[in-house]
């Protein structure tokens, strides 16, 4: 599904991702840890087309060339991105945008009946109520509402790669396990694909992880299954470097 090689990503002519290679079947669990800095959002960011960055290399999913794409042609791939910093926008109902994503992201269309239901079943999955949906978007919200917000858009958009980064900062557990049962519940109705940036542990225990990458420097210095995050979480991230 996304296949990256020797990607080599720059800002303001500093090198910040060096080499990377990545490759992500559909259904599969990726998580990406790393320090600060590391390299982690700029990654998430070039497969999404920030037009900020200077990228080099190959980034292909599902046979489409990504780098000739804009960010709006990505997204309409199937590619879906939750943001670290969310906008609020005052006057626009959540129920309206969501009807207009679906409408924008789906070939079947819905009547407002079915719609509703569909909606509905969705906001279950993160325990929100029907009131919710006639608040303006995240305004007002507190962080953890903001968050579960993007991924009520996630779980509209049906998304084919799931991109979460620190989508688990600042949660609760409750809100953690919220979120990952959102996550899982797409990966067993769509069979999406996630790549998943976190500095936690927290998350990652709802989840059936297939593969982990330790970024450092711009670099993937060390790659394994479920059981790295242990050892990540007991010996810390120093002691992965390389010297």
């Amino acid at each position: 599904m996304l296949k990256i090689k020797n990607l080599q990503v720059s800002l303001n002519k500093k090198n910040i991702l060096d080499k990377i290679d990545l490759s992500v079947k559909s259904g599969e669990t990726h998580i990406l840890m790393g320090q600060n800095g590391a390299g982690k959002s700029t990654l998430a960011q070039s497969i999404m087309g920030n037009p900020n960055y200077l990228v080099k290399g190959e980034i292909n999913f599902n046979s489409h060339d990504l780098l000739i794409l804009d960010p709006q042609q990505r997204a309409a791939l199937g590619i879906f991105l939750s943001f670290q910093q969310i906008l609020e926008i005052p006057g626009v109902k959540i129920y309206d945008y969501l009807k207009l994503l679906y409408k924008k992201s789906h070939e079947k269309k819905l009547t407002p009946i079915k719609f509703k239901e569909f909606l509905k079943e969705r906001m279950e999955i993160l325990n929100f109520n029907e009131d919710f949906i006639k608040r303006s978007l995240n305004h007002g919200f507190s962080g953890g509402e903001k968050k579960k917000m993007e991924i009520l858009q996630m779980l509209i958009l049906e998304p084919k790669l799931i991109i979460l980064d620190e989508i688990d900062s600042g949660l609760d557990v409750d809100a953690i396990e919220v979120v990952a049962k959102a996550v899982n519940f797409l990966k067993k109705e769509k069979q999406s694909s996630v790549l998943l940036i976190t500095h936690y542990s927290r998350i990652l225990k709802f989840l059936e992880i297939d593969f982990v990458h330790l970024l450092s420097s711009g670099k993937i210095i060390k790659e394994g299954d479920a059981s790295l995050v242990t050892d990540i979480e007991n010996k810390g991230f120093a002691s992965f470097l390389k010297k």
